[in-house]
């Protein structure tokens, strides 16, 4: 648009804007040319569809059913949502909560809640009762989004919170309280909403799992969510002829933040699972020839050891991404084997930095196995002691920090908590670190799970590589349980592999086993069979319920 169409008034005010470069001037002119020159994740679908708009960019498969949606169609459907969220009363920055498994309809409602200018918070499809309340009412939501699945257990969750909206992701139960998804779809305008949207705007509030107290809901902006989006994008080598498996949790930012919307922005073809079935994602590799999937080490373990796993043609993928928690070596080069021709890309980071904070690339993994990497593109990483100290030598242990345009604006509601995280003027993660001679990041452990035995520090996951080794485990979690000799027994809970048994003699062997490969006050003191270890919807082992169980040993059945 040339000046020459500005009315005589209108180019004096441009004039007198431009002269003077303020905060306040800036601010002006991005809300006059809001649409012309801003930057924000609602246009992501907008912005692809203009380059593909009759590329599939998401297709929707649960094993059964198949949903395939062009570019154009995607902008189309969440400008449907946004449209209704607005007419039904969405103020700015409302907050949107979703709680659904993952299909095409939360990612409608996800960019419709962007283009509506209201805040999305995802919520964790494993909750419940009191723990979906509390969500609900910390973030103050006035519209809830939820999957008929999950409506019968939560109605009286709902009569307890005032919303504006309560609409049913599919199912048949209709009455005059709730709004049907199929009905927006069908009924409201596909035009774009009219919203002036910036840069600094807050646009989701992502909840922590609450290991250590309630869980602080996470606030990102355009700003940090896009930063990472760019990281990730450069460090991941994302391109958009890629075919990209999403099954982990879309409530979760790994899934959701690292992988389908940067893939979303590029113009990817993004295939969206409901949930992390093992025996579904290969079957959606093989059936799309999917050449990149993110999963946690434990979905990893789980394939590898899978009945099926040599059924299915898995040769299409190149890059195989894992984070979200430490990946034992032996799991690593397990899977190097078993797929010789794709790349390694290992993601370290937490919710608090959109999440992403640190990648291992392809080419360091021959000679940096198990290490997080270096920071990304958009981020700064230092080892810091308890006193803000920074701490650059190589093997000597510092909690990991970071700062860049990845962090967080702060935690909802908790002043105190924010100021914590960002004490010495940088995030601070709440994991034990130490640099090599060429300052790769090795995570050594959670701060909460080392373990204080005989008045020694042990890491967990030292012990947890070794005890990989050993021919009778699948999985193994290493945990510290009161001991009154120790302070804290170091106590190894195994998942044995197909044909072998519990027994005491086993027990013997993968301590002696540890033993010849630890420091002898690092071995396990205690091993407990189970048939399975607790895991979120993310893939994370939760040791603070392997903790809390076996504080009380008669709680735990099938266990030896």
């Amino acid at each position: 648009m040339g000046l020459s169409v500005l009315s005589g008034s209108e180019l004096d005010e441009l004039r007198s804007l431009l002269s003077t470069i303020s905060e306040e001037n800036a601010i002006r002119l991005m809300k006059r040319y809001n649409k012309i020159m801003r930057w924000v994740i609602a246009d992501f679908p907008k912005f692809t569809a203009h380059k593909y708009p009759d590329k599939v960019g998401l297709i929707y498969y649960d094993g059964n059913v198949e949903r395939r949606y062009t570019y154009l169609q995607l902008d189309s459907l969440s400008n449907r949502v946004a449209n209704f969220l607005i007419e039904s009363g969405l103020k700015d920055y409302d907050r949107v909560a979703l709680h659904s498994m993952n299909s095409d309809y939360f990612v409608f409602t996800m960019f419709g809640t962007y283009k509506a200018k209201g805040v999305l918070v995802p919520i964790n499809y494993m909750l419940i009762g009191k723990d979906v309340l509390y969500q609900l009412t910390d973030s103050e939501s006035k519209f809830y989004f939820i999957e008929d699945r999950f409506y019968p257990q939560m109605k009286d969750v709902i009569s307890n919170v005032k919303l504006n909206k309560v609409v049913v992701i599919g199912g048949n139960e209709r009455n005059e309280n709730l709004v049907s998804f199929e009905e927006i779809l069908r009924s409201y305008s596909d035009r774009e909403p009219d919203k002036v949207l910036n840069i600094w705007d807050p646009v989701t509030i992502m909840y922590t799992s609450g290991t250590e107290s309630l869980p602080k809901g996470v606030i990102h902006t355009n700003q940090s969510l896009i930063a990472e989006y760019v990281s990730t994008i450069i460090g991941g080598r994302y391109e958009p002829r890629d075919v990209v498996i999403h099954a982990l949790p879309l409530y979760h930012c790994a899934q959701k933040d690292v992988f389908l919307v940067p893939y979303i922005w590029l113009g990817a073809t993004n295939v969206v699972l409901p949930k992390a079935d093992l025996t579904l994602m290969m079957e959606a590799i093989e059936r799309y020839r999917a050449n990149s999937v993110f999963a946690p080490p434990t979905v990893w373990v789980g394939i590898l050891n899978h009945p099926d796993f040599r059924k299915y043609d898995l040769s299409s993928l190149e890059k195989i991404y894992y984070g979200a928690s430490i990946m034992p070596v032996e799991i690593l080069n397990r899977l190097r084997k078993e797929f010789p021709n794709a790349k390694f890309f290992n993601y370290y980071g937490q919710t608090e930095l959109a999440p992403a904070h640190t990648i291992l690339l392809p080419e360091d993994h021959e000679r940096k196995p198990g290490s997080a990497g270096r920071e990304l593109l958009n981020m700064m990483t230092e080892l810091m002691d308890d006193n803000g100290n920074i701490i650059r030598q190589p093997h000597v242990r510092g909690e990991i920090a970071g700062r860049g345009p990845h962090t967080m604006l702060g935690y909802l509601k908790n002043p105190e908590k924010t100021a914590e995280a960002f004490a010495y003027g940088w995030f601070h993660s709440g994991d034990v670190g130490e640099y090599d001679e060429d300052l790769y990041i090795y995570v050594v452990d959670r701060k909460k799970d080392m373990i204080k035995t005989g008045g020694e520090n042990v890491s967990s996951r030292e012990v947890e590589e070794v005890l990989y080794k050993h021919p009778a485990v699948k999985e193994v979690a290493v945990i510290g349980l009161p001991d009154p000799k120790w302070i804290e027994k170091v106590t190894a809970v195994v998942v044995l592999r197909e044909g072998y048994q519990p027994s005491e003699e086993l027990k013997r062997d993968i301590i002696e086993f540890a033993k010849a490969n630890l420091a002898h006050f690092k071995a396990p003191k205690e091993v407990i069979f189970v048939d399975s270890l607790p895991k979120s919807p993310s893939g994370k082992i939760l040791k603070r319920e392997l903790r809390e169980m076996f504080r009380s040993r008669g709680e735990m059945k099938k266990v030896m």
